[in-house]
């Protein structure tokens, strides 16, 4: 009898762990929104004091870009991203950089080292980015005024290339 029971005890034991594991693997695939998703929605406080959420934007294209003043393609791509910012802003474009920057003092600099204009915020533990599945930085997410993103761009571009402002003058 006590054989059946520990036979019994085992293969219960085996069936839950299974049962673990597969619940807890489905968990550990991180988000990863592509172009047609709906954005995830995020709240932020810009560097002018402003409250951002991504429902803020209605009528608008977004342009959500992550960065961090330590990346290389990011500060490469910044002084077209400034340009494009103005050129579009009048059209009804936003651009809002999202810092992963941890060092307040550092994410200050790169700010005043390109004079950037527009909307910027700081997310130093990745919590709206790792909510995009945005691992890899520059990453930028074009997101339409009904809240679905239409183009993703991973790694730096060139703001001002005409065949990207072609697409972005067709969303406008």
């Amino acid at each position: 009898m006590k054989q059946r029971s520990d036979w019994f005890l085992m293969v219960l034991i085996a069936t839950l762990a299974v049962a673990l594991v597969y619940e807890v693997s489905g968990t550990l695939e991180p988000p990863l929104v592509n172009a047609g998703d709906k954005a995830p929605n995020f709240q932020v406080t810009t560097e002018h004091g402003k409250k951002i959420s991504r429902d803020d934007f209605g009528g608008k294209l977004l342009v959500l870009n992550f960065w961090a003043s330590w990346c290389p393609p990011c500060v490469e791509e910044t002084p077209s991203l400034e340009e494009f910012a103005k050129q579009f802003g009048p059209q009804g474009v936003v651009v809002l950089g999202v810092s992963n920057d941890r060092n307040d003092a550092q994410y200050r600099k790169f700010l005043d080292r390109f004079h950037i204009d527009f909307e910027t915020s700081r997310d130093p533990d990745n919590n709206i980015s790792a909510s995009y599945g945005t691992y890899q930085l520059p990453e930028t997410y074009l997101i339409d005024r009904n809240g679905r993103v239409v183009e993703k761009v991973i790694s730096n571009q060139n703001w001002m290339d005409p065949e990207f402002l072609a697409r972005v003058r067709k969303l406008l």
